[in-house]
């Protein structure tokens, strides 16, 4: 029987992404690989985009899931990590997100931008604005639309299967626990819409 290589394993993560069957245990493994990199060279290496795309990558997951209070964002959890490593295994993922960046540079450049990263901020959420909603569809908008859906999806699964991520969501896991106490605002909640 052969061994499953990392590389290998990394492989079938990505094609869960883009089947839509991502579990937990995959998405933190990945996780832990793109640590082990990040370690190895001090700083992460993209491996499947370029280092500009990596940087717009790392913008838009700052938008998407900002650092908030005590809590890290999507880049300190290592979300543009993540993607970049699962699209450096998926050629379809690597399609949708270097598209994807080169639509929105191009967007940014019709509106007088040398690119997304370059622009000014109110030039960066004007455009996000626009592709964040699928009410603005348009065959100019289109594909920026359907390009963001994948980075905010992605963003947030990578964010929130992160170690940064599941602390910001207050999951202690499957751990015992003495006594469970029900929180009075989601009995409030239930009760409120209860029809007995």
């Amino acid at each position: 029987m052969s061994e499953v290589t990392r590389r290998d394993l990394l492989q079938r993560i990505a094609l869960s992404i883009t089947a839509g069957q991502l579990s937990l245990e995959a998405a933190q493994h990945v996780h832990g690989v793109a640590a082990q990199e990040k370690a190895a060279h001090g700083v992460y290496k993209p491996k499947g985009l370029n280092a500009h795309e990596y940087k717009t990558l790392e913008k838009l997951a700052d938008y998407i899931v900002p650092a908030e209070g005590e809590s890290g964002g999507a880049v300190l959890a290592g979300a543009p990590e993540w993607i970049d490593l699962m699209a450096s295994e998926n050629p379809q993922l690597l399609a949708i997100y270097t598209g994807g960046i080169a639509w929105l540079d191009h967007a940014m450049q019709r509106r007088g931008a040398p690119n997304f990263v370059d622009a000014t901020a109110a030039q960066q959420t004007a455009i996000l604005d626009l592709i964040a909603y699928r009410k603005n569809e348009s065959p100019e908008l289109g594909p920026g639309i359907k390009f963001f859906e994948w980075a905010r999806k992605m963003v947030v699964d990578a964010y929130y299967t992160s170690p940064i991520g599941i602390k910001d969501l207050g999951y202690i896991g499957n751990t015992a626990l003495s006594k469970f106490e029900v929180p009075q605002q989601a009995i409030d909640y239930a009760l409120k819409r209860s029809p007995v």
